[in-house]
């Protein structure tokens, strides 16, 4: 049975030219995990590696599932999913770790492109607004004339925003978004007042509340922070990929969601510290307690079986109309922006 649901607004600057592209895929390259060596190569671009959002693409290879497949995945990293996104599109890897939102968006643009592994059931992203901002701003309603914070231009956490915004009776263009990254430069830019707030994920979350640097607006880490600001189920961090490269290489592709879907059985059965014990030494950047903490508050996001959740696409799909012109004039498949053909299959 094959259902899909894709979405990805990228910015008129997001279809990077190849030689960009090509920088980025190098840049990211420093940041590249590998496998064994052994086994069918495949590359995969991750919206940031040490995002807790999509902590199972690591937690993956630590745990040795990918050698257990016979594969030998490359992980590279790029901080923001839009950028991700891009290099799939430019055929630089084989899958990308983002936002399943992506997808749909694609789509509009005439790209076919599917989710076939679904890590989670909520965004597991956080609006934060700053300690000094935060007697001005106690809801959406109040951005209008703020500069709020995203990754970058195009990015899942600037379609929240928007949304969230035009929600609260704000329109797009009453507020300034300001693309600061994420970690330090997000923190930075909150810190400096070069943005009022701004949504981020964890560790970078625990790491501004640790700091009393800002405060927790809206919440979406958790399913019910999910239902209560976007009304519904929203599944944002997946594997997708290509359609045409998915059914050329259906092998591959099994071998790839059985060790996702192993990993997040894996997760659903041990704790945050456990989890923490298993990433490399430097994400925890030297605080392994709030290191860990943010992978508690970040793990009722994830699913246990890699399973698209019902009415998870029309959420998504109701969300992006909201603010996108692309989404509200295209008549966009769900059923082709995800599959449940290998999830249900590695059960």
């Amino acid at each position: 049975m094959r259902k899909s649901a894709r979405y990805s607004t990228l910015a008129a600057a997001g279809l990077l030219a190849v030689s960009s592209l090509t920088a980025c895929a190098n840049d990211a390259a420093s940041t590249t995990s590998t496998g064994s060596g052994k086994g069918t190569k495949v590359k995969i671009m991750v919206g940031g590696l040490d995002k807790v959002i999509y902590l199972p693409a690591m937690l993956t290879q630590r745990l040795g599932y990918f050698d257990a497949e016979g594969l030998n995945v490359e992980l590279l990293t790029e901080p923001a999913g839009v950028q991700a996104e891009t290099a799939l599109v430019a055929g630089q890897v084989q899958g990308t770790v983002g936002f399943y939102d992506h997808t749909l968006d694609l789509q509009t643009k005439g790209k076919a492109v599917e989710s076939v592994v679904q890590f989670s059931r909520a965004p597991g992203e956080v609006e934060i607004v700053s300690t000094k901002a935060a007697g001005d701003i106690t809801s959406p309603k109040d951005f209008k004339g703020k500069k709020l914070g995203i990754t970058s231009l195009g990015s899942s956490t600037d379609f929240l925003t928007k949304y969230l915004a035009v929600k609260n009776g704000v329109k797009v263009n009453e507020f300034s978004p300001v693309a600061v990254g994420a970690g330090a430069t997000f923190i930075s830019a909150l810190q400096q007042g070069s943005i009022d707030g701004g949504m981020t994920t964890d560790p970078t979350v625990a790491t501004i509340l640790d700091k009393k640097a800002g405060k927790v607006l809206v919440d979406m880490r958790t399913p019910e922070g999910s239902q209560k600001a976007l009304g519904g189920p929203y599944p944002s961090s997946s594997l997708y990929m290509q359609t045409d490269w998915v059914n050329g290489h259906k092998d591959t592709v099994q071998k790839l969601v059985n060790a996702f879907v192993r990993t997040l059985k894996w997760m659903s059965t041990h704790s945050a510290a456990e989890i923490a014990a298993k990433m490399p030494a430097d994400y925890s950047q030297g605080d392994k307690a709030l290191y860990t903490q943010s992978i508690k508050s970040t793990l009722p996001m994830f699913t246990d079986d890699g399973v698209m959740p019902e009415n998870g696409p029309e959420t998504v799909e109701k969300v992006l109309k909201a603010f996108n012109t692309n989404i509200q004039n295209a008549d966009v498949d769900l059923s082709k922006t995800y599959t449940t053909e290998f999830v249900e299959a590695a059960k």
